[in-house]
């Protein structure tokens, strides 16, 4: 499995995790606070689409995963 493939599953579990965690009709609902760690994977995503800068890319460069290249 490439990075990129990897940094997908990753982002889009957060989101999904921190919505069931951040939405009052959630039968797991915590707190609504969850909804920022929501706004926080999308905006890393926006950005890293423009700067090519990805901080999970980074961490799985290091532990030796290939990219996708």
């Amino acid at each position: 499995m490439n990075a990129e493939r990897i940094i997908r599953i990753v982002a889009g579990s957060f989101v999904l995790l921190s919505l069931s965690l951040g939405v009052e009709a959630s039968p797991l609902f915590a707190s609504k606070y969850f909804l920022f760690f929501t706004a926080f994977v999308g905006l890393n995503l926006f950005q890293s689409g423009f700067t090519q800068v990805c901080p999970l890319n980074n961490i799985l460069s290091k532990l030796g995963v290939k990219g996708s290249c």
